[in-house]
């Protein structure tokens, strides 16, 4: 099991590892050798997660989140299939714990009565700017 949080554990038979070839470091073993790995996690099917964080996970994912909800991964920064795997894993569990933790609530505030003073002065001296420019009325 992968922990995630004290109460959030992923089964990593919910994952699923594809080994690609990369492009960048490597030398010539780069053309023979598949080190890139496209890590899926399914968001519908996982039972790890409750709804809530499944829901803010997905607002999360962002353009790794494909139409089926299965949010892909891909890591090819180092030359190691083992290195890569284990980046593509640290950045599913940092998704994950980013979305775990709930939002703060929004507390409404109020524009300080200076504040709204300022913003209709400077509306009054950008007003009176505009109107110098304009062209005497010709009577």
């Amino acid at each position: 099991m992968l922990r995630v949080t004290d109460t959030i554990a992923i089964d990593p038979a919910e994952l699923e590892e594809v080994f690609v070839r990369a492009s960048g470091p490597g030398g010539q073993n780069v053309n023979k050798v598949s080190t890139a790995v496209q890590l899926r996690f399914d968001t519908g099917a996982t039972k790890s997660l409750p709804d809530d964080v499944r829901e803010r996970l997905r607002r999360l994912a962002g353009h790794r989140l494909t139409g089926e909800g299965v949010i892909v991964i891909t890591a090819a920064r180092f030359r190691t299939q083992a290195r890569n795997r284990e980046d593509a894993r640290e950045r599913l569990l940092a998704l994950i714990r980013q979305a775990a933790a709930p939002p703060a609530p929004r507390r409404p505030t109020k524009p300080t009565r200076a504040s709204r003073l300022r913003r209709q002065e400077a509306k009054r001296r950008h007003s009176a700017l505009k109107a110098r420019r304009a062209k005497p009325l010709e009577e």
